[in-house]
């Protein structure tokens, strides 16, 4: 073997294609981008464009109603955030904690329609916690060490203007 005779395996090196040097080379003047407009200019990605062919999204039926004005939109706190809350100083173990304490606690930004407990994390203290939602492994968690879940009505959301 010498060292003039080494070469790339066949097909390893892929040549690139020079573009704009002249219209003898094939590939000159307009470099493979057609003729004037938006595409023959750099970064254009016309998302959902197939080439003037309905898109997929507009061949597709329309199906269902979201109607969203009397939805009701829940702040969801996890047990182990109240832990967290309880062990800083934040919350008090022997106040009830409602919607209002969380938010004066730093917990919660705001309370929206009521706040939901979710069992993600692990509850050390014994609460009272005043909640519109509870799950299932929440209320149990909560109960297990003695507290106490009070699940109380959400407020009522006001009709949407006709």
């Amino acid at each position: 073997m010498k060292l003039n005779e080494i070469r790339d395996n066949a097909g390893a090196h892929y040549k690139a294609k020079r573009r704009g040097r002249g219209i003898g080379s094939g590939k000159g003047k307009t470099s493979a981008r057609g003729g004037k407009g938006q595409t023959a200019r750099s970064g254009v990605a016309i998302n959902g464009f197939e080439g003037g062919q309905t898109p997929l999204h507009r061949r597709l039926p329309k199906r269902g109603f979201n109607n969203t004005d009397f939805q009701q939109r829940y702040t969801i706190v996890n047990l182990g955030r109240l832990q967290v809350a309880i062990d800083s100083g934040h919350l008090k173990s022997d106040a009830t904690v409602d919607g209002k304490a969380l938010v004066a606690a730093g917990v919660l930004r705001r309370v929206r329609d009521g706040v939901r407990l979710l069992a993600k994390g692990e509850l050390k203290t014994a609460l009272t916690i005043e909640v519109v939602g509870a799950s299932k492994a929440a209320v149990d968690a909560v109960e297990k060490l003695g507290g106490k879940v009070i699940v109380a009505a959400a407020k009522a959301v006001a009709s949407p203007a006709a």
